[in-house]
């Protein structure tokens, strides 16, 4: 574990993604038999590869399978559903899951503009990871075992969702990111959130293994 403080107040904490696993097994299962961990934030933070990262650590724990990650992108149905795509998550996999029931949810093609007829299974498992804007929303916070919420700086955000999917959405990612600025606030995910991750960090660690907690 590394720290930078100023002041003595530690601004910045390197912890491992294994350690974070081990805590997360160690917490009880709110959604049903399963532990759910939402990885939220704005656009462009870091959250797929985040959630990502903690997957591999936890199938890199002795005895445990990596969960599944479900991205909430692949739920939206197009730009204008950015917050009520929820209906779609809770019925196809949460309520079941809930229940000890496996699920499966149907991808977005971003592409085509339309759902995919193949259904993707969600097993249950001690751990799903759900990733994306308004994951840790507070109408799911009482199942939540953990709640992440990872940031960086806008304009770090914007080249990184522009490099990812072209300059043509830049008119699109604007309403998109004032309607996240709006979520947050009302919602409080950032002050509420039991872990908040710096998507942007300069400390010196390995990412693949580490991550950098903000304080």
């Amino acid at each position: 574990m590394a720290s930078v403080s100023v002041c003595a107040v530690t601004v910045a904490v390197v912890e491992a993604y294994a350690d974070l696993a081990r805590r997360v097994l160690a917490r009880p299962a709110r959604l049903g038999p399963t532990r759910l961990v939402a990885v939220d934030g704005p656009s462009g933070a870091g959250k797929s590869v985040f959630a990502a990262r903690l997957a591999d650590a936890f199938a890199a724990l002795p005895g445990c399978d990596r969960p599944p990650v479900i991205r909430t992108d692949d739920l939206l149905n197009g730009w204008d559903d950015q917050f009520t795509f929820w209906p779609r998550l809770e019925n196809w996999v949460l309520g079941p899951v809930r229940a000890g029931r496996p699920g499966a949810y149907r991808r977005y093609s971003w592409v085509r503009r339309c759902f995919l007829q193949g259904e993707v299974p969600v097993p249950v498992g001690p751990v799903l990871i759900v990733e994306g804007v308004s994951a840790a929303r507070a109408a799911i916070r009482p199942e939540l075992t953990l709640a992440i919420f990872v940031t960086a700086p806008p304009e770090l955000r914007v080249s990184r969702a522009l490099a990812r999917d072209g300059v043509e959405i830049l008119p699109e990612l604007r309403r998109w990111h004032a309607g996240e600025r709006a979520h947050f606030a009302a919602d409080a995910t950032e002050a509420v959130a039991d872990l908040v991750v710096d998507g942007a960090a300069v400390l010196p660690h390995d990412p693949d293994h580490y991550y950098v907690r903000r304080r």
